[in-house]
C-alpha cells in the first residue's frame, strides 16, 4: 500500500514545463543557458577549382580569402598517365572529409585548382610549367613550392606538412 501512495505522490507532483525561454529542463533539473558561453568552430572548409581559366586563378591566388590559405595547383592532361595517378591523390587528401587528418604545418586551410594543360597554355608559361603533373603551392598568392612528377600519397602528405 506504501509503494502505491508513493507513486501517487509522484504523479501529483507538478512536472516543470519541457520548455521554457532561456531554460532546457534535463531529467527534471533546469539550467540556465542564457548565461552559459558558448563557441562556435567551423571545420576548415575546403574549396575545389577544377579546370580553371587564367582570370579564375588570378582571382582564387589574389582573392582576401586566400590569404589565409594554401593553394595548391595541378596543372595536369588527360592523356598524361602520371597525372592520372596523381589527380585522385590530390583530391582525395585535399577533401573536407580529411580536414582534421591532412593539415598544411602552418594551420592553414588547403584549397585545390586544377589546369588543363592543353587547354591553358598561357598558365603554363606564366609558372614555367615544363612538365606534368606540376603541383605549385601557392601561400598569400607567391609561389612557394614545388614538385614534379606522379608522386605517392605519403610523399603528398609530407609536402603538404612542410607548407
Amino acid at each position: 500500500m506504501s509503494a502505491f501512495r508513493s507513486v501517487l505522490q509522484l504523479a501529483s507532483k507538478p512536472k516543470p514545463p519541457a520548455c521554457t525561454l532561456g531554460t532546457r529542463t534535463i531529467a527534471r533539473t533546469s539550467i540556465d543557458v542564457s548565461l552559459r558561453r558558448t563557441f562556435r568552430s567551423s571545420a576548415c572548409r575546403r574549396v575545389h577549382y577544377l579546370d580553371v581559366e587564367p582570370d579564375t586563378m588570378l582571382q582564387v591566388l589574389t582573392d582576401s580569402k586566400s590569404q589565409d590559405k594554401v593553394v595548391l595547383v595541378d596543372f595536369y592532361a588527360d592523356w598524361c598517365q602520371p597525372c592520372k595517378m596523381l589527380s585522385p591523390i590530390l583530391e582525395k587528401l585535399t577533401a573536407n572529409e580529411n580536414a582534421e587528418s591532412v593539415k598544411t604545418g602552418s594551420g592553414l586551410s588547403l584549397d585545390l585548382v586544377t589546369v588543363n594543360a592543353d587547354t591553358q597554355a598561357e598558365l603554363l608559361q606564366k609558372f614555367n610549367v615544363q612538365s606534368l603533373p606540376t603541383v605549385i603551392a601557392f601561400k598569400d598568392g607567391k609561389p612557394e613550392s614545388r614538385f614534379i612528377g606522379a608522386v605517392s600519397e605519403r610523399v603528398v602528405r609530407e609536402f603538404i606538412a612542410k607548407l
